[in-house]
């Protein structure tokens, strides 16, 4: 019998071998150029600087600005680690009262942009912030280094958090409960048992945490921290001679690709599974003082990620109008973030059906280049594809330089890689032989991509879309260099005014941000509900 069955799940489980047709090929590959083509450009000018390039490399500011940059991506993502995992244990393996709240509160800092919180950090502290009007009390000023460090660990360790609950909920718990019935103590259980199968997801969370932090351009140009993003910018918007920028841009490029490098060499081979379903784990009951710990640690994050940047906001949105300091929404700034997001969404989603489907149902060394080629360029710094776009467009694209399509076609090409992701996880769920038995009574490819496929897809290929929506609407440094003159969006003014500590008209701006952003985040977290 066990015999007979073997065959036929491995049958259930092929995909089928059929050539993939060129239009796949196509409908794949051309959402990814418009990334590639500008990052080429970046890199031909750097080399065609020759020895110059070679002296900006070698020179002492240089030195100083890959040792801020790799200072921060290490203090960041050191952080992320600890905070995320730290609070995925606690919502999701302890009696902790009130669970299922802190899970959503641990999760929701991720709708937040970098940018917005390091407005609320910059604008409530000092002795004239606004948390002295609030509370009585000025909070020290924080700008440089710990500024930067603060506002991108809040808005990072969401990365490592999600990563971690999500595994410790699929982990089998009889380990653990082994460990203890040897007499183990639920501390020593936790970092001798549950933190090595907690590997694979953490560095993945720490990974994004990472090349998030080298991407990032507001956090570190509003704290005034000399980051590559910042001064990249600086060089590009300061100077008719881009060269400079240029090299820098692919010093960054080189940067986050020996992140993704370290992250695959300590990644192990190890691989932590189990062949029975998990069953719900024993929760570990906390002592009172550890209770009251506990909490007061979750409070304290959620005061900082959440209570802080939004509660600021709110209150300069508060004194503008009293002052009337013109703290108004810009409608033409809220639907030009909406068109140039839902495009993108509507793009990326849609392009990530073809290379869905090249990658699990014609896997091979070649198509299995489509998703590596994607997630490469989903950790290029943002700030470099648009400054190579910049580059392109005015010499080759004519018309379409500063245009809508332009802007659009970028941010999908850099948000592809969870678009393609989600949908690539959906129809791998798929068993091949439904199509299959649907091409048997007659119907075509396309039929039955309609009728079968995307019915039991839909809720992964929603979620792409949801997340391009997200991560456009927060974009900041290639809407600030690729965007048509007379085109603004929501995060384009609020860095704009609050560039010139304007924070009453900032501070609108902003929370319509985060109140549109948390729309997909909430759909996201509720995706999976009947």
């Amino acid at each position: 019998m066990g015999g007979a069955a073997a065959p036929a799940w491995k049958a259930a489980e092929r995909p089928p071998r059929h050539r993939p047709s060129a239009l796949l090929w196509l409908a794949a590959g051309a959402v990814l150029l418009p990334a590639l083509v500008p990052f080429g450009m970046v890199l031909g000018r750097s080399l065609a600087a020759g020895g110059r390039a070679l002296g900006i490399i070698l020179s002492g500011r240089t030195a100083q600005l890959v040792g801020n940059t790799m200072l921060l991506v290490i203090a960041v993502s050191s952080a992320a680690a600890a905070v995320g995992i730290g609070a995925a244990w606690l919502t999701e393996r302890t009696d902790l009262p009130g669970r299922r709240g802190w899970r959503v509160v641990a999760a929701l800092p991720l709708v937040i942009p970098s940018y917005v919180i390091a407005l609320g950090i910059v604008s409530a502290g000092g002795p004239a912030g606004i948390a002295r009007e609030i509370i009585g009390i000025p909070l020290p000023a924080m700008r440089g280094f710990v500024g930067a460090w603060l506002a991108l660990t809040i808005s990072t360790y969401p990365f490592v958090y999600l990563t971690v609950a999500a595994s410790l909920r699929r982990l089998d718990p009889s380990h653990e409960e082994a460990a203890r019935g040897l007499g183990a103590a639920p501390a020593r259980v936790f970092r001798t048992v549950v933190l090595p199968q907690l590997r694979p997801a953490a560095g993945a969370g720490v990974l994004l945490a990472a090349l998030y932090t080298l991407s990032d351009f507001g956090a570190v140009a509003l704290m005034r921290f000399d980051a590559f993003t910042r001064v990249v910018y600086v060089q590009y918007a300061g100077r008719l001679d881009r060269t400079p920028a240029a090299v820098l841009a692919t010093l960054l490029v080189l940067l986050a690709l020996m992140v993704l490098l370290a992250e695959q060499r300590t990644r192990g081979r190890a691989a932590y599974h189990s062949a029975s379903s998990p069953r719900p784990p024993r929760l570990v009951a906390l002592r009172r003082r550890h209770r009251a710990g506990a909490l007061a640690a979750l409070s304290l994050l959620a005061t900082a990620a959440l209570v802080l940047p939004v509660g600021t906001l709110i209150a300069w949105v508060a004194r503008g109008g009293t002052a009337g300091a013109g703290a108004r929404l810009e409608w033409g700034a809220a639907l030009g973030s909406l068109t140039g997001a839902l495009l993108a969404a509507a793009l990326a989603a849609s392009a990530s059906l073809p290379a869905a489907v090249l990658v699990t149902r014609h896997s091979s060394a070649a198509t299995s280049w489509i998703e590596r080629i994607a997630y490469a360029v989903f950790a290029l710094p943002h700030i470099t594809v648009a400054l190579g776009m910049v580059m392109f467009a005015a010499r080759y694209l004519g018309s379409l330089y500063q245009s809508l399509l332009l802007l659009v076609l970028v941010y999908a090409s850099i948000f592809f890689a969870p678009a393609l992701g989600s949908t690539r996880a959906a129809l791998a769920r798929v068993d091949p032989s439904l199509e299959e038995a649907s091409r048997g009574l007659g119907l075509g490819p396309l039929r039955t991509a309609a009728g079968v496929t995307f019915p039991l897809i839909r809720r992964g290929f929603a979620a792409g879309g949801l997340l391009v929506f997200l991560l456009t609407m927060k974009e900041l440094p290639a809407t600030l260099l690729l965007r048509p003159t007379g085109f603004d969006t929501l995060a384009v003014r609020l860095w704009s005014a609050s560039t010139d500590l304007l924070y009453a008209r900032a501070a609108l701006p902003a929370l319509v941000l985060v109140a549109v952003s948390a729309v997909p985040m909430y759909l996201l977290a509720t995706r999976e509900r009947p």
